[in-house]
């Protein structure tokens, strides 16, 4: 029977034999950068951009990454190429692509650490898992974000794979009094200033401005800044601020933007309701479905579409 591919360190494998070992510092510290970028119509969607921002990520944590963008851009084809004969129809893929510094010599006895590592894979797209964002709107939850590290040494603008957390965070947004299912919304510092979930940007709209946490607080996310742009395209003024928690009740409207769904409308914060779907949020949705040549909505809420839970 035919399984998936992975790439590992320039060879493609069986998905189930791709693994680090144990000494390799993407495991022992969590030094792993990482993009993930999907299909739509079963063709990566923006890997250019998704691409450099993992080349730019790897140097900047000291990630080596020696594969040329043509190798990468190779390699991430034909996983797509293979992978995808393998979906249900309709199926999409999403494909993940991580680089660590490789096995640390103190583990094995060797002066050296290295050589760095780096692989691809690809999984199905869970469409269920976001289907209710488009069926009933995004259930946000405020918890504390721990101490933002020196941008100097580590920028929330980086995709990395250190996510303990935000594994805590979503523990915590699932804890009574948050209803089930909600999504952990990170805010940091005295005033709980709003910052982002865990794999999706967060904007609001407020006074018919489109507000967004400032870049420097924030994953540089690419679907993030194909939303700006739609923003901008069509009239909408944007600005680029801290979120107090407190404007919570100033906000007509919010919305997540991410790889697996583009954007999504938030119905709740903390308990207090928003527009659903508000008349931005529908007009940069339907300008996402331009953008992808599909339906997005219909592709996340099809009886039909595969998913997980």
């Amino acid at each position: 029977m035919a399984e998936p591919l992975a790439y590992f360190n320039g060879r493609y494998v069986p998905f189930r034999e791709a693994a680090l070992p144990l000494a390799d510092a993407g495991f022992v510290y969590g030094a792993t950068v990482v993009d993930n970028v999907r299909t739509y119509g079963r063709q990566l969607f923006r890997w250019a951009e998704h691409l450099a921002r993992f080349r730019r990520d790897c140097q900047s944590c000291f990630v080596p990454l020696a594969a040329t963008d043509e190798e990468l851009t190779a390699a991430a084809a034909e996983l797509v190429s293979h992978n995808a004969r393998l979906l249900e129809p309709g199926g999409e893929l999403q494909l993940v692509a991580f680089a660590t510094p490789g096995p640390l010599g103190l583990y094995q006895g060797e002066k050296a650490n290295g050589p760095p590592t780096l692989g691809m894979h690809t999984y199905p797209l869970p469409f269920a898992r976001f289907r209710r964002f488009f069926t009933e709107g995004a259930v946000l939850a405020i918890v504390g974000h721990p101490a933002a590290d020196s941008p100097a040494i580590l920028s929330p603008r980086h995709k990395h794979r250190s996510r303990m957390s935000w594994w805590k965070a979503e523990r915590l947004a699932n804890e009574s009094p948050h209803p089930p299912g909600a999504v952990a919304l990170l805010a940091r510092g005295p005033d709980a200033t709003i910052a982002e979930t865990a794999f999706a940007n967060f904007l609001c709209v407020i006074n018919g401005c489109v507000v967004i946490p400032p870049e420097e607080e924030v994953l540089d996310g690419i679907s993030l800044r194909e939303t700006i742009a739609l923003c901008l395209a069509r009239g909408y003024d944007v600005a680029r601020r801290p979120i107090a928690a407190a404007e919570i009740g100033n906000m007509s409207e919010a919305m997540l933007t991410g790889t697996a769904f583009g954007i999504a409308g938030v119905k709740s914060i903390d308990g207090r309701e928003l527009k659903w779907p508000g008349p931005v949020t529908a007009a940069l949705l339907a300008a996402w479905s331009e953008l992808a040549g599909l339906d997005i909505v219909r592709q996340f809420v099809a009886d039909q579409s595969p998913g997980g839970p």
